[in-house]
């Protein structure tokens, strides 16, 4: 005689939808934290160091507490803070990566005024520059 209930099967992925509703998930930190222990593990294959071992293993647990997390309010606010850091630093490099591609080109200035970086292009003497922000004049020198 068969004892099973007369429940239909739900199927894995239902199962798993069921599981993570209400949870925070993948997000951006996320991926940073998976991706950086990864690569400390590729580093730490050459290297065999305890503390590498210990950073990839911190970083892979702490990524899983923040994905398996009910507490989204807080996980957002730690996400939101991180891709406002992530943010400046993808600026900064993509700014060096404009710099090097127009290096023949162009020259880069920072206003006086707003401190906003300007693309001018590279003709030698003196010119009158206008901010196109904050709409201020100023002398470059090539």
């Amino acid at each position: 005689m068969n004892h099973r209930s007369n429940r239909p099967r739900i199927p894995f992925r239902q199962r798993l939808i069921q599981f993570m509703s209400g949870r925070n998930g993948v997000d951006t930190l996320y991926n940073f934290l998976v991706v950086a222990a990864l690569v400390l593990t590729v580093v730490n294959t050459f290297i065999n160091s305890a503390i590498l071992t210990l950073l990839s293993l911190g970083a892979l647990i702490y990524a899983t507490f923040r994905m398996m997390s009910r507490n989204l309010y807080k996980r957002r606010r730690e996400n939101e803070a991180f891709c406002r850091v992530w943010r400046k630093v993808r600026q900064f490099f993509r700014l060096q990566r404009e710099k090097w591609r127009d290096r023949k080109t162009h020259i880069y200035r920072k206003c006086t005024h707003c401190k906003n970086t300007l693309r001018l292009p590279k003709i030698r003497g003196k010119h009158t520059v206008v901010c196109p922000c904050c709409k201020t004049r100023f002398d470059v020198k090539v």
